[in-house]
């Protein structure tokens, strides 16, 4: 698949060759929806929590002796029957992590730029270099490439692209990711992926 890269300016400058394994893989929705549950529930941190009789302070000594009170046995005012006690089958801490095969999550990840490049939403840029670190230049160089859309902006690396993380971190439906970092729920987020050229050839290298 041949697509247009483009300047800053929207320009068509040349056309580069998609990895067809890439952005041309079968399209499998429901290891895309595997791989999303996963990256959701991975996310999720499960502090919920209550206290048990251990954990309760107090009631080390017994409350009094075993027999000949005519009252019910009792071992500690911490036991869950009593006020202030512990508590048992209540949460919790626990983890959600869901396991998935690195061969698996990669499989997603084509699926999902494959349905991507179906949809004409790869934007490949020669460069993302700004000729002003200022929001307003940044968004229009956004505007230029993807209109109104939604955009994930993948960076080859973080040095040389402080300017663009700074001056994107206040526009409303824009990401700016490490390509090294893409991830499923980030790519069914943004309607269009800018891809630099150098961010191209990273995602290939490891998806390839």
């Amino acid at each position: 698949m041949k697509v247009d890269v483009l300047n800053i300016e929207g320009k068509k400058v040349k056309t580069v060759e998609l990895a067809p394994a890439i952005f041309e893989a079968p399209i499998n929705v429901d290891l895309m929806h595997q791989a999303f549950l996963r990256q959701m529930a991975n996310a999720r941190l499960g502090t919920s929590d209550t206290k048990t009789r251990n954990e309760v302070a107090g009631g080390g000594r017994k409350p009094w002796r075993q027999k000949g009170t005519g009252r019910a046995r009792q071992g500690s005012i911490r036991a869950a029957q009593w006020k202030g006690g512990g508590r048992i089958h209540t949460p919790h801490p626990r983890s959600y992590a869901q396991a998935m095969p690195r061969k698996m999550r990669r499989a997603a990840l084509r699926s999902a730029l494959s349905v991507k490049a179906s949809e004409n939403a790869i934007v490949i840029i020669d460069d993302l270099k700004l000729p002003e670190a200022k929001t307003r230049v940044m968004a229009g160089v956004l505007n230029n490439l993807v209109g109104q859309e939604t955009a994930l902006v993948l960076i080859p690396e973080k040095a040389a692209f402080e300017e663009v993380i700074r001056t994107s971190s206040n526009l409303p439906g824009t990401k700016v990711l490490l390509a090294n970092y893409l991830n499923i729920r980030d790519l069914l987020k943004y309607k269009k992926v800018v891809f630099p050229l150098a961010s191209l050839s990273l995602v290939e290298s490891f998806l390839g």
